[in-house]
């Protein structure tokens, strides 16, 4: 047998050493910095939290501006983008009007039972421990609408009123069938099947029958969001169950599915969102 060089042995367990402690020292590094990273970064003034592990906000108006039971918005889609600068002008109205805005990042849910059961956690976080109202207005950017317009047609007691800038209410339009039944958890063919039960324009007329006031902004050159399959249609159904004074649309002329600054600064549809969540303080 070869002898073991006593130095190559020292300068061994002096290597291992090393790496050990250089090991330990990343780890702790690693550790340090997973808890520096915000939960969501915020746009505004307010608080970043999780509810059932799921990363949510709020945004907070000016403390001599809040009440109890505070009005609020329940905003979708909260994903990591989301809300944006774009909006920024409008929930910063918002909260001039004493009007919080919330929101849970439900992954891209389109609306499946999943998303609404995260949506309802949102809900009962914000009623039954921080003195939220019970009736909220939703506002759904996009296909912030799925989500929006299928938890209100699940909970229509709960809703003061559902806002919308260039909204999805028909996932065939927007994902497709393909891309929104994995949400579900079933195959395309399933999901179209079942179109009644889970495609939220079918559920219109719910919202309809309960007469909760709604209005949207929509471009009529919306080749993603097609306004005839989704806010034209979404009033149209309102009209058929005899609720066309609780509907409005706005039709922004020349405009498709973009960054306009009238989608996002449209003074009808936040001064809508105020006072139907103010009507759900009351």
């Amino acid at each position: 047998m070869t002898p073991v060089n006593s130095c190559s042995a020292v300068g061994l367990r002096s290597w291992v050493l090393r790496m050990i402690y250089g090991c330990g020292l990343w780890f702790c590094g690693s550790a340090a910095l997973a808890e520096e990273v915000p939960i969501k970064t915020l746009i505004l003034p307010g608080e970043a939290f999780l509810v059932e592990g799921r990363p949510a906000f709020v945004f907070l108006p000016p403390e001599n501006l809040r009440t109890t039971p505070q009005p609020w918005v329940i905003y979708g889609p909260t994903l990591p983008a989301y809300p944006d600068s774009h909006e920024k002008w409008m929930h910063e109205q918002f909260l001039a009007a004493g009007i919080a805005v919330a929101g849970i990042d439900v992954g891209e849910g389109y609306g499946s039972p999943r998303s609404q059961s995260l949506f309802t956690a949102l809900y009962n976080e914000m009623t039954g421990k921080r003195g939220y109202a019970a009736r909220p207005c939703l506002l759904g950017r996009s296909r912030g609408g799925l989500w929006v317009t299928s938890w209100a047609a699940a909970n229509p007691e709960k809703v003061a009123g559902i806002a919308g800038i260039y909204p999805v209410f028909d996932f065939r339009t927007y994902p497709g069938l393909a891309q929104a039944a994995p949400a579900y958890g079933l195959t395309p063919a399933e999901l179209e099947a079942q179109l009644a039960k889970h495609n939220p324009i079918e559920r219109v007329s719910v919202l309809a029958q309960a007469r909760i006031p709604a209005m949207f902004i929509h471009g009529d050159q919306d080749a993603v969001v097609p306004l005839r399959e989704n806010s034209a249609e979404f009033v149209a159904r309102y009209k058929a169950a005899g609720a066309e004074n609780a509907v409005r649309l706005i039709v922004a002329e020349g405009q498709g599915h973009n960054y306009w600054e009238g989608f996002f600064r449209c003074q009808e549809l936040v001064d809508f969102t105020i006072a139907r969540a103010r009507a759900g303080a009351k």
